[in-house]
């Protein structure tokens, strides 16, 4: 599999130095060693990153992403080939004035074309910027590994046997690249265990939330309802003393016309 992100490409004379620098390096461990054993090892960057999930997501957006600047820039590279062969094909019956809106419109399109592939591919273009974001977060689960492991090891020095810089020999004992692949998914599962935590919290949080509200909801409704409860007992207790009121009223009011009729009855009484 070719590697896009992480393989550096050295001319001929970076990799002569770097087998300078690879040899001298050598004979100064080897000098160096008489005096104190040196921990070393190497990794294959290449096989990590194949094993790597997010690399391998990386990849694929990043190439779709390219597929999509290349296209783009394919099509209208088709069309400046037509409107070239158009010109070349018709030129003997146009006139100047149009064979000239022609040559602008080339020269138009072929700016274009030139500033499209600066914005896709330049130096500081999309493809890197975005493999500058998309490489970032697994460069630093990679090598933050790497760190871990050599930290525990009390590792010297550790190599990338796919890099340009040669290993003539590598004793497959020394090959610590599943190490760290088992370090990464160590610190995924943490990081996954830690997001699940945290929703989880999360989710307690708003359990406990909704639990407030309910019981905040639940006393309003007890309120209400007791306060309704008050406001019917109360409207109960005036409608019943009203009726008492009235039936007392009714008493005194036939009580007065008995009287009356009584006084009336005497008064007849008298006179006869």
């Amino acid at each position: 599999m070719k590697l896009n992100f992480l393989t550096l490409r050295f001319s001929k004379q970076h990799k002569i130095l770097s087998n300078i620098t690879l040899f001298l390096f050598l004979i100064s461990t080897l000098i160096v060693s008489a005096q104190k054993p040196q921990r070393i090892a190497y990794i294959d960057m290449e096989y990590i990153l194949e094993n790597v999930p997010e690399y391998m997501e990386a990849q694929n957006t990043l190439d779709s992403k390219v597929a999509k600047w290349r296209g783009k820039l394919d099509k209208l590279s088709r069309y400046i080939e037509k409107i070239k062969n158009d010109l070349a094909n018709e030129r003997a019956i146009l006139t100047n004035d149009l064979i000239l809106d022609k040559e602008d419109e080339i020269t138009l399109k072929q700016e274009e074309l030139r500033r499209l592939e600066s914005l896709y591919f330049g130096p500081n273009g999309d493809m890197f910027l975005l493999r500058k974001q998309l490489v970032k977060p697994i460069q630093d689960q990679v090598f933050n590994s790497i760190e871990g492991i050599v930290k525990k090891k009390k590792y010297d020095f550790v190599f990338d046997k796919s890099s340009d810089l040669v290993m003539l020999y590598s004793n497959k004992k020394y090959d610590i690249s599943d190490f760290v692949l088992n370090e990464i998914v160590r610190e995924r599962k943490i990081k996954i265990n830690e997001e699940k935590r945290q929703k989880k919290s999360v989710l307690s949080k708003e359990k406990t939330e909704k639990q407030k509200k309910l019981l905040k909801d639940r006393e309003a409704l007890r309120k209400k309802k007791e306060e309704e409860r008050k406001a019917r007992q109360k409207k109960s207790e005036e409608i019943r003393k009203k009726r008492i009121a009235d039936i007392a009223e009714k008493k005194r009011i036939l009580k007065e016309k008995k009287e009356a009729i009584k006084k009336k009855n005497n008064l007849e009484q008298g006179n006869n």
